[in-house]
């Protein structure tokens, strides 16, 4: 059974955010908020020239690229397998 709750998550130095989640992410969401705050602060002291938005612009699109690569990874495992059943069933025919 899927319950919903109310969270409240802060990102970059932001007003609180209240959020309605599923109970069972919520490990996954407070995870996202630690690493998003964890790698503003690194971004922030590596650029200090940066504003805030600038930096709020590099932790999405690391997280963007980390997505799309996850993604490809993905598709490229699902074909590998796709491949592997169609050769395997091709030597199980011709056994049998």
């Amino acid at each position: 059974m899927n319950t919903k709750q109310k969270i409240t998550i802060r990102l970059a130095g932001y007003p609180p955010m209240p959020l309605m989640i599923d109970s069972k992410t919520e490990e996954v969401v407070r995870l996202a908020e630690k690493e998003v705050n964890n790698l503003y602060a690194n971004y922030l002291q590596k650029f200090p020239s940066k504003n805030d938005g600038e930096v709020l612009a590099m932790v999405a699109f690391q997280f963007a690229k980390l997505y799309f690569t996850n993604v490809a990874t993905e598709t490229a495992a699902e074909q590998m397998l796709t491949d592997f059943e169609k050769r395997l069933d091709e030597i199980l025919l011709k056994v049998e």
